[in-house]
Order: C-alpha cells, then structure tokens, then sequence
C-alpha cells in the first residue's frame, strides 16, 4: 500500500511538473507575457480559496465566500492590468506611472483591491447581521484568506511579470526540491520529530535536507536554467546569490509547510481535500510555495539573485 502510493505520488508529480514545464515554454514565447500561466493561477485562487474556507467551515466559521473567492481571482489579475492595458492600447497616467516606477510600484494595484475586498466584508456582513457573535471572526477569516491566497499568489505573478519565466520557475525549483529534501531525507534517516504536536511526521533531518536539496535546486536553477531562459537586459545578481536564495526560500517552505499544518490541526481536516490522492488538495500543493512567493520577490528585487 505504501508503495503503491508512492508510486502514484510520483507518477502525478511527473505530470504536474510536465505540464508546468510546457506551459512556461509557451508562456515564454507569448507575445503578452502570462498569457499561458495567468489563468493557472486564477484556476489555483479559485481552489485554494474553496479548501480554504472549506477549512474554516470546520471551525465553524463562515465568511462570505463569493466576496473571497472574487477578490482573489481580482488579486492574482491586478499585477497583470497595468500591462495589459498598454498592450491593449489603453493608455492612462496610473498605468504609465507604474511602467515609470516598475517592481516597486506593482504592489500598488493588488494594494488598493485588498483595500476594496476588505471594505466589501465588511459591507456584507453589515447586509446580513442579524445577532451579535461570530462576525468578527467571519471577516478576519475573509481578510486572511484574501491575504494568504490572493496577495501570496500576486507575489508570484509578479515575478513573471518583472524578471522574466526565470524568475518564476527558480522559485519553484527551489521550494519544490526543499519539499523533496524533506520528505526523502525525513523517511530515509528522520529521528527527530521538528513539530511533533503541530506535525508528527516532520524530523529535524528533514529539515536539513530541506535546505540542502533547496541550495542544490538553487545552484542549477542559476547555473543553467536562468541564463539561458532570461533576457539580456536583465541585470546579473552576484554568484553567491544561490546560495541566501536557497537557504531563504527552504526555510521559508518548511514554515509554510508548517502554517498550513496548522490550519488543519486547528479544525481537525487531515487534508484541505480529497480530490489528488497522495498530495491532499491544491492548498496542500501551494502551501510551502504561498509563503516564499515574497521573499523570492524581494531577493530579486534587491539584485541578491538575477541573470
């Protein structure tokens, strides 16, 4: 039974990285960048969005889920607009200001639809307040999922966006060999429960292998992958920037890891859902990459890794 599941846990990773690697090719060559990956993103919003409140109806919260689910799908489009729109032609100052000011004004838009999705909370649970109890509960809950779903993925979004298909695809090879390194390293030789009350199958080895195998992806992402996927233009980072990037983004995966553990120790769900048996839900997929999407953000953004 165990190798059996085994089995299809790497079959379907096949798969799913597959699939990945064909969409970045083809978004690469897009003529609008994320034209190929945006809507994977939308799509991974709307169900990691559903678990989550799937979730929180366990603990017997209910926050309004068409205002999280819309805000979201809002949040992971919002980077995108501001080119979108000049490649459609629509020329407006807050567009062309955002162009001027590049990453450091992309947090603008996704910023101001959080802004808004929290006014329209609270606005509807104004609309369907009929005791007290419960609804400031409800929209922490709303506002959280808009932050560790829609703002978490707009992060990602917008490494496609300013650095290129390397800088998105780094990102995953670092935190997604972090994940293997845990969990290959934690069966062969784990002894040392990390989190034994949070998640008992997690070792301190596995933590180590973690960060290893992060470093490994690190240095062969930078050594190979993104110089020969990035554009000229971008600005070469310093050659021991693999080395911080790695270390940040495994560590940063084993808490994300981690943090969804929580979640579902909190409300007693084992997985955020059924539907990819072996790996549990979308949300139990994104869980280390949710919480590294802006730290990998920031490290390009201050030159620590590039071209």
């Amino acid at each position: 039974m165990i190798l059996a599941m085994l089995r299809w846990r790497l079959l379907l990773a096949v798969v799913i990285i597959a699939a990945l690697a064909g969409l970045c090719w083809l978004d690469a060559r897009a003529a609008l960048p994320g034209l190929w990956l945006l809507p994977v993103a939308v799509a991974l919003a709307v169900l990691a969005s559903g678990e989550l409140l799937y979730l929180a109806g366990h603990a017997g919260l209910r926050p309004q889920p068409a205002i999280v689910l819309a805000a979201n799908v809002l949040l992971v489009l919002a980077p995108w607009a501001p080119l979108a729109c000049r490649q459609c032609g629509w020329h407006f100052d807050g567009a062309e200001t955002t162009a001027a000011l590049g990453p450091w004004a992309a947090g603008a838009v996704p910023l101001c639809v959080l802004a808004i999705g929290t006014l329209i909370v609270f606005l509807g649970e104004m609309r369907r307040y009929q005791r007290p109890g419960g609804i400031t509960a409800n929209i922490a809950t709303a506002v959280f999922a808009m932050v560790y779903v829609g703002v978490m993925l707009g992060f990602a979004v917008q490494l496609r966006l300013a650095w290129g298909i390397g800088a998105l695809v780094s990102w995953v090879i670092v935190v997604k060999m972090g994940d293997i390194g845990a969990y290959t390293v934690g069966r062969l030789i784990g002894r040392h429960k990390m989190a034994p009350i949070l998640s008992p199958g997690k070792t301190v080895e596995g933590a180590f292998g973690a960060l290893a195998f992060a470093c490994l992806g690190s240095w062969a992402a930078f050594a190979w992958l993104v110089p020969a996927v990035s554009p000229a233009t971008l600005p070469a980072g310093p050659s021991w920037g693999w080395f911080p990037f790695g270390l940040l983004l495994g560590g940063a995966g084993l808490l994300g890891d981690l943090a969804e553990s929580l979640l579902k120790r909190d409300v007693g769900c084992k997985d955020s859902s059924r539907w990819l048996p072996g790996f549990g839900g979308v949300l139990d997929i994104l869980d280390s990459l949710l919480l590294t999407a802006p730290i990998a953000w920031l490290c390009w953004l201050f030159g620590l890794v590039g071209r």
